[in-house]
């Protein structure tokens, strides 16, 4: 997590591979050309977001400037 603006929570998830893939909220990002890199995403409360079919990232709470979240694998 990198900051909690509003109702919605900033956070970067690590890449590894030559792409993306989200799912569920408002992101984007980038990789590097060796491969490694991360990807930056912002979301509010509700829905998970997925990242390259892989990870679950949820809100599940934010109060303020400091929020709840959830990650579980994708499956």
């Amino acid at each position: 997590m990198t900051a909690v603006v509003g109702d919605e929570v900033e956070m970067v998830a690590p890449v590894h591979g030559s792409g993306y893939s989200i799912a569920g909220c408002s992101g984007g990002g980038s990789v590097t050309s060796r491969g490694g890199g991360g990807v930056r995403l912002r979301c509010g409360e509700g829905p998970a977001a997925t990242l390259n079919d892989a990870m679950r990232l949820t809100v599940v709470e934010v109060r303020g400037t400091t929020a709840v979240l959830r990650v579980a694998p994708a499956s």
